[in-house]
């Protein structure tokens, strides 16, 4: 046995309160190492108190389950109730080889009868409800939709900015404008809830100087391109009266160099009133251009990248945070906004975010906070400062395997099995996947212009733990390469649109929704030997419900096999006699109770 393998950490992912009466223990073995682990527990103060004690240890004992299975790891999980609410545990792992060891808190070492009376075990003192990871449940039940309001729809012409285009005349720029605005997705929220959207993502809406507004000018705001507040106040208020859920844009890393403080900083230098505001190293404030408006050299100011236009604030000054917390809390009083997704979230200081949680928290219990980061977020979600992250490191393997062919079906497995394992299992429920959005090519144009290897990537997401999120136009075959192409003008001719994309779209989300236990919770186990032949295959289980998916990402064709009681619920590329054809798929029911 590869005993050095072996690892856990109490308080954490792999030990924790998953709800108010079951807690949760994993760990990570080397992969088909253990033949069998055993979760030995009980209460700290029972008849040995701790290790110091004479006598024996009155424990309970439970058999984990191999919930994952990773080319070079095994994960074990195992559930417990805890009426006292604390409790010490350690492992007896059975290795395949036929060795017994006991791992607690302090060692390893072989096993014996007696060892177990000198275990020095994992301790959760107690186990606090206000110190659970809690997120919001109804984002489990949320398809988002994302919008990229300069581009969606122009509802008021009045309000368009100088030079506006004609809509989709021209392709998109970093600089072009074509008067997409608020009411242009009021006048189209019922053509959303056709579509079966119930979760609306705006990109940022309030007053900035460029088409994307993340170069915030006035956070009190909405940009006058995109309407007024009485406008938001309708858009919120209708979306509502259809079920939907409206999630914002903050950028609170930077500000635009047109806004009110920076503008002081660049006049009175270090006198101004907002000079502490921001991370400057000395005045007067200044860069050397460069041939590229976005890059600057020699910056004697922090920014977000290089560019010498979004100056990068100090979250820490006093005056700074109180701004901010009072913009975080201000939409959420006002105009009753349900989410904030946080941009460049990770170069944020974890004080403000949590001053961040719990302020808005304050004011509308289950607040939903999404954070973009694209890397793991442990430190984040594992806390009380996001609910959840953009979940890139989830849904870049599932391109990289089904769109990109970069890595085999066994290594995307792997990579996906990996990340689940970082989080808890209520936080996996409520990640937001999406796969691609304003800051990425569009998924048609990564799938080199095939329907049907685009309809399969998406089948491939709605079938996964987490929120997915559709990015506006791919329902009606829009195509579009790295930003500013991304960012075209939506397309609402219809006899430009792609309406059996746009039918297969609302099956996709239908299907979500009818099985949402499923998705949302269900347990997933995917078939290793199928992974060997470019077949990905899973399973996912509630105690009621199965639903089997199998999807074709190689090149030959291949065989499957239904069972009496299996019912197709969708299906791409498959035939008569029951074969699976390349970017086929297959999602069946196969057991309904």
């Amino acid at each position: 046995m590869e005993t050095a393998a072996l690892y856990h950490r109490p308080d954490s992912e792999m030990a924790y309160l998953r709800d108010h009466d079951h807690f949760q223990i994993r760990l990570r073995a080397k992969h088909a190492d253990l033949a069998k682990v055993e979760l030995l527990y009980g209460d700290p103060y029972g008849s040995k108190v701790n290790e110091k004690d004479e006598g024996s240890w009155d424990y309970q004992l439970v058999t984990m389950e191999r919930r994952y299975q990773t080319t070079d790891h095994d994960y074990w999980v195992a559930e417990v109730s805890l009426p006292l609410r604390r409790l010490q545990y350690a492992f007896h792992v059975y290795g395949s080889d036929g060795q017994e060891y006991l791992y607690d808190d302090r060692r390893i070492y072989r096993y014996s009868a007696n060892g177990i009376d000198r275990l020095a075990c994992f301790r959760m003192p107690y186990l606090h409800e206000v110190d659970r990871i809690d997120p919001p449940a109804w984002v489990k039940e949320t398809v988002w939709y994302q919008i990229f309001p300069e581009r969606f729809a122009n509802g008021d012409r009045t309000n368009d900015p100088a030079g506006t285009l004609k809509w989709g005349s021209v392709p998109p720029t970093a600089t072009n404008f074509f008067g997409g605005d608020l009411q242009g997705i009021i006048d189209h929220l019922d053509y959303l809830q056709e579509l079966g959207i119930n979760g609306l993502y705006l990109c940022p809406i309030f007053t900035a100087h460029s088409n994307h507004k993340y170069d915030t000018i006035d956070y009190f705001n909405i940009d006058p391109a995109f309407g007024d507040k009485e406008t938001f106040k309708e858009l919120v208020d209708q979306a509502h009266a259809r079920g939907m859920r409206v999630m914002l844009d903050a950028v609170f890393n930077h500000m635009g160099d047109f806004s009110m403080q920076w503008q002081d900083v660049q006049k009175y230098g270090e006198k101004s009133r907002f000079a502490k505001w921001f991370h400057i190293h000395d005045f007067p404030v200044g860069y050397d251009q460069t041939d590229n408006d976005e890059f600057a050299e020699n910056l004697n100011y922090d920014v977000f990248a290089n560019t010498p236009h979004m100056p990068k604030i100090n979250t820490a000054d006093p005056e700074a945070r109180k701004y901010l917390l009072d913009v975080a809390t201000y939409w959420i009083e006002q105009f009753d906004i349900d989410a904030w997704r946080l941009d460049v979230a990770n170069e944020i200081d974890h004080e403000f975010w949590r001053d961040f949680y719990q302020q808005t928290h304050a004011l509308k219990a289950d607040f939903y906070v999404l954070g973009e980061v694209w890397h793991s977020a442990q430190e984040w979600v594992g806390h009380p400062e996001f609910d959840a992250v953009m979940n890139y490191a989830y849904t870049e393997p599932i391109i990289s395997h089904f769109v990109a062919k970069e890595v085999t079906a066994t290594e995307m497995e792997d990579q996906l099995q990996d990340q689940l394992m970082l989080y808890r299992d209520q936080t996996d429920q409520v990640m937001f996947n999406a796969l691609d959005t304003h800051d990425t090519a569009r998924l048609l144009t990564l799938c080199a212009g095939d329907q049907d290897l685009e309809r399969q990537t998406l089948a491939m997401l709605f079938t996964q733990m987490g929120a997915p999120c559709l990015y506006y136009g791919t329902e009606v075959g829009m195509a579009g390469g790295p930003d500013p192409d991304c960012r075209q003008c939506m397309v609402w001719d219809k006899a430009q649109q792609d309406l059996t994309m746009f039918k297969f779209t609302q099956q996709l989300i239908q299907l979500r929704q009818k099985y949402q236990a499923v998705w949302s919770t269900g347990n997933l186990v995917f078939d290793r030997e199928q992974a060997q032949q470019d077949v990905v295959s899973f399973t996912r289980a509630t105690a009621t419900q199965q639903i089997k998916c199998r999807f074709n990402t190689g090149t030959e064709t291949i065989g499957y096999q239904l069972a009496n009681d299996e019912q197709v619920l969708l299906d791409q590329n498959t035939t008569s006699d029951q074969q699976l054809q390349p970017n086929g798929f297959l999602i069946t029911l196969t057991n309904s109770k």
